[in-house]
């Protein structure tokens, strides 16, 4: 019996359903759409994050070296930008990385380690500074990358 507590369930739960991913193919494409339509992202950096919601979405797409992730990630609808996570497996998304993100005007944003971990079809992924998870998130992989919605951690 699942664990109905956990949210990573509750989530997949609501995208696939217990039995099956009937929803799969409409979320896809859903955040596939919602990626490219904005532009891959490119949100103002001043906007007020002040109501903001503490949702985010990162597309990471394999590097050109082995072992690297290219990301493109944004933030509520105040931040976004590009990164790069290094370290990582030789072949496909679930491993150990080190990415850093910026901005887009190329201003550095953050750093963290990097921890993705395939679950059946699904990915948990954790950012962590030093040790302590300062955010989590739950992906699926899409036509040549990872698609993952996240949401920070409260200290």
């Amino acid at each position: 019996m699942p664990d109905r507590s956990n949210s990573a369930w509750r989530i997949r739960t609501f995208f696939h359903g217990e039995g099956g991913g009937v929803l799969r193919p409409l979320v896809k494409t859903s955040l596939i759409g919602l990626l490219f339509a904005s532009g891959c992202g490119s949100v103002s950096k001043g906007s007020s994050t002040e109501d903001a919601s503490n949702i985010g979405f990162v597309l990471y797409t394999m590097g050109d070296s082995a072992g690297t992730l290219n990301a493109r990630w944004m933030y509520t609808t105040a931040y976004s930008g590009p990164g790069v996570a290094t370290g990582g497996p030789a072949e496909g998304f679930a491993g150990q990385y080190h990415i850093r993100y910026f901005y887009e005007n190329g201003e550095f944003s953050d750093e963290y380690d990097l921890v993705i971990q395939k679950t059946g079809n699904l990915y948990d992924v954790s950012w962590l500074v030093d040790g302590k998870v300062r955010a989590v998130g739950v992906g699926m992989e899409v036509d040549k990358g990872l698609a993952v919605g996240w949401h920070k951690v409260a200290d």
